[in-house]
């Protein structure tokens, strides 16, 4: 029999706060983070504005030197790790070390060096670039990173599968737990993309709002007038642990994670499949592997990206998966005031999917005036809502047709 996997650590720095108190504070006071761009000047950029991590500085967490060798999308994933280890109360003694998996994925790892270091070397020379550079720009220093602060000897990896990627990092460390490769894990995303090159990237794909007059509206999941989505930064952690080994140290359990699914719809690079058969198969395969049935789902955080392509497709892929249930099962997209976290979003709504069974509090969907009539869903505007919700599902999706869907169930000491 697979070993159970639970949830007894959580971190986060994000647009809405740099811990995960704030950010869920505001998240459930429905404000945004979205706003002008401050990080480089985006005046003749199509569009000027993205969801920043705000008010960081790395020098109330890092020395002078670490914060030159540091970019700072490890930056934010050694903060979001630090909270997390704490909140568990977790105490890493040599064998249990040698048991820990550490998974934290990057979409585009440290892409605020290699700009700045290809700046150096167009115009000082091959010889000034930083022997730091290649450290500082590999997806996979902040699992490292944290191996190293925290003496953590199990697997070590980050993996990438574009904005699927935090949601795969968790799924596959929920899996290496059941299958007894390690007996706890620290697992989730970081990203630090709102750079010149980014912005201008996605922005030529049209894949961003313009929006720019607007910017707390501007990301409107669902919308009929929706036009893209909010760039956005920061990281989320997870500490998974098997349920044995929690409560042998009397630790909290704030959720247990019951399934993990992932699949890839074969179709193109950057749209998804216009019926949503690939992530309505994901979203089947996962409440299959966990014994669920459609009315056993009682909220589910959507990808929700605010493009055309995407909520009309999850939309779809929703109703495909669920049947009629689909139509009384509250939908929200919390990207509607974080922005698009990139790789770092898969773990960032998992870890609001937690606090949602936490506190019986359904985060809304914001900027959802005008709701598109080929996504009729109950998609939550603008107000939280109280409920029991016992088992809630998140879902991720990324370039080049990843899909990702994670089902997580309020912990009752059964």
């Amino acid at each position: 029999m697979k070993r159970r996997v639970v949830v007894t650590g959580m971190g986060m720095v994000s647009p809405l706060g740099n811990d995960l108190p704030t950010t869920w504070a505001n998240i459930i006071e429905g404000k945004s983070g979205v706003a002008p761009i401050t990080k480089f000047d985006a005046t003749d950029y199509r569009t000027t504005i993205a969801a920043e991590v705000k008010d960081f500085d790395p020098h109330d967490h890092f020395d002078r030197k670490k914060v030159r060798r540091l970019d700072p999308f490890v930056q934010f994933g050694l903060v979001a790790a630090r909270e997390a280890i704490a909140s568990s109360d977790i105490e890493f003694e040599d064998s249990l070390a040698e048991r820990t998996a550490v998974i934290i994925g990057s979409g585009i790892g440290g892409i605020t060096t290699i700009i700045e270091q290809a700046d150096v070397l167009r115009e000082r020379g091959p010889d000034r670039i930083s022997p730091f550079l290649i450290p500082m720009i590999l997806p996979e220093t902040a699992a490292s990173l944290v191996s190293i602060e925290f003496g953590l000897k199990g697997p070590n990896m980050a993996m990438t599968s574009a904005c699927a990627t935090s949601a795969n990092t968790v799924g596959e460390a929920y899996e290496m737990i059941r299958r007894e490769d390690a007996d706890t894990a620290v697992c989730g995303g970081t990203e630090a993309g709102v750079v010149p090159l980014s912005v201008s990237g996605f922005a030529a794909m049209r894949a961003l709002s313009t929006r720019n007059d607007e910017p707390a509206r501007a990301s409107r999941p669902f919308d009929r007038d929706r036009d893209g989505f909010i760039v956005g930064e920061g990281a989320g952690i997870l500490v998974l642990e098997t349920l044995e080994h929690a409560r042998e140290r009397g630790a909290t359990i704030y959720a247990e994670l019951v399934a993990y699914a992932s699949n890839d719809d074969a179709y193109h690079i950057t749209a998804p499949l216009e019926d949503g058969e690939g992530a309505a198969i994901c979203m089947r395969q996962a409440m299959a592997s966990a014994n669920l049935e459609p009315k056993d789902i009682d909220y589910i955080n959507a990808h929700g990206t605010s493009t055309p392509l995407n909520d009309v497709m999850e939309t779809r892929a929703i109703k495909q998966a669920l049947g009629e249930r689909a139509y009384d099962i509250p939908v929200s997209s919390t990207k509607s005031m974080t922005g698009h976290l990139l790789g770092a979003t898969g773990a960032v709504e998992s870890i609001f999917c937690v606090k949602t069974l936490r506190e019986g509090i359904v985060p809304p969907t914001m900027n959802l005036d005008n709701p598109d009539p080929e996504c009729d869903l109950d998609y939550v505007p603008y107000e939280p809502r109280h409920m029991d919700v016992r088992t809630a599902m998140t879902n991720s999706f990324g370039f080049g047709g990843h899909n990702v869907c994670l089902i997580f169930q309020k912990f009752e000491g059964a």
